[in-house]
């Protein structure tokens, strides 16, 4: 039972590897050599190695910013409580006349 809430990562990735299994048949099945079979898989495992080097590149652009967007909300609450605390130590600590 799922909540139907997925990762857009997991769902590629899901996909990637169908389309790899697939592929992999597809190649294993065709009344092709073995030479030229092995040579079709070394094509398809180098596209897939270059495709996944730069979905790491995005996945690391994307934590980056989700940490920089945390970090920036993190410091105004921060900031934010600091002059609150301030200005509630004025109100007991004004000098008396």
């Amino acid at each position: 039972m799922g909540n139907g809430n997925r990762s857009g990562g997991g769902v590629f990735v899901a996909f990637l590897a169908g389309g790899l299994i697939g592929a992999g048949l597809a190649l294993l099945y065709a009344p092709v050599a073995g030479k030229e079979a092995r040579a079709k898989i070394g094509d398809i495992t180098e596209d897939i190695r270059k495709k996944t080097e730069g979905l790491g590149a995005d996945v690391r652009k994307r934590v980056e910013s989700f940490m920089d967007e945390e970090k920036s909300i993190i410091r105004a609450a921060y900031d934010a409580g600091r002059e609150a605390m301030e200005r509630e130590r004025e109100k007991y600590t004004k000098p008396t006349e």
